[in-house]
């Protein structure tokens, strides 16, 4: 199961663009094409199911004409970006780890020399190491900074100046319910995705005075994907895992709509506020109660 974790990408020339990751679905990137009526979207995707929701729901019916994929493995990239051929949309991928400061701003230029302007950016890719801090190794907790955090930082700064230049753009992060409320045993994934989201409420505050420029975040609970398997919840009825073409549907609604921050499902609001006045003693009893304190003890998900 994920929660919430995906990746970036890049797009141009009016595609999409859905880049691989680093083993979670990735950013997802529009961007305006040098020809009227045609947008360019980029996706950066890991072998997840929700980067592919997300991708088929910025195809053709989702507004975009083509989609590039970043990400590490050409394997993975190749066999998405057919996947989006197939639907009738023009695919691109290029090679890229969203940790790598440099080689994040060398592929945005060859994007853009390429393909075009990028005028939606979707920032997804995501690791967990899934162990407590000092049962972590320190090379692990670095990665998952330098992933999950720091990749927004170098994808943002690679295309945001441009969309200010054209007055048209977006950037999106897909983030998770675990940044506004951490559990054990993901100290790190925990840590990260509270940046992240510092970070987005920062980025979402300063674009107010930029017109046509917008700002989404995206806060899921945990989805049916590879990157969060095995971990157990005491009430799974009440509770069942999102579906990730439901996360990637509200995703792109939400974008379409302006919409600032969104938590999924709508039940998180209950808890965030709940959070917010009860005191700590009275939350960690309705944690164990529900079992998320112990649901990483059973974790064997993707890192």
């Amino acid at each position: 199961m994920g929660w919430g974790a995906w990746g970036c990408a890049a797009a141009a020339g009016g595609p999409d663009l859905a880049p691989d990751g680093q083993g979670a679905p990735g950013p997802l990137l529009a961007a305006q094409s040098p020809r009227p009526g045609r947008r360019l979207r980029a996706h950066h995707r890991r072998r997840t199911s929700i980067g592919r929701a997300l991708a088929r729901g910025s195809s053709p019916g989702g507004g975009a004409r083509k989609i590039v994929l970043w990400g590490r493995t050409e394997k993975c990239l190749r066999e998405a970006t057919q996947e989006v051929q197939a639907m009738g949309t023009e695919g691109h991928y290029f090679i890229c780890d969203v940790a790598n400061r440099e080689e994040v701003y060398r592929q945005a230029k060859a994007v853009r020399e390429k393909v075009g302007d990028v005028t939606i950016l979707v920032n997804n890719a995501a690791v967990v190491h899934g162990k407590t801090l000092l049962d972590s190794d320190d090379h692990a907790l670095l990665k998952s900074q330098h992933i999950n955090t720091l990749g927004q930082f170098w994808t943002t700064k690679a295309f945001l100046p441009r969309m200010l230049e054209l007055q048209r753009g977006h950037i999106v992060c897909l983030n998770s319910i675990l940044a506004l409320s951490a559990i054990p045993g993901a100290v790190d994934y925990c840590t990260s995705k509270a940046s992240s989201f510092a970070f987005m409420e920062s980025l979402t505050l300063g674009l107010l005075d930029c017109p046509g420029v917008n700002a989404t975040t995206v806060l899921p609970f945990h989805t049916s994907t590879e990157m969060f398997q095995g971990i157990r919840i005491r009430f799974p009825s009440l509770f069942p895992p999102l579906k990730p073409e439901m996360v990637a549907r509200r995703t792109v609604e939400a974008v379409q709509q302006n919409q600032a921050f969104l938590l999924l499902p709508w039940s998180m609001h209950i808890l965030i506020f709940l959070k917010s006045i009860f005191p700590q003693a009275a939350l960690d009893e309705i944690h164990r109660f529900a079992g998320s304190y112990q649901c990483m003890n059973t974790f064997k998900g993707r890192t």
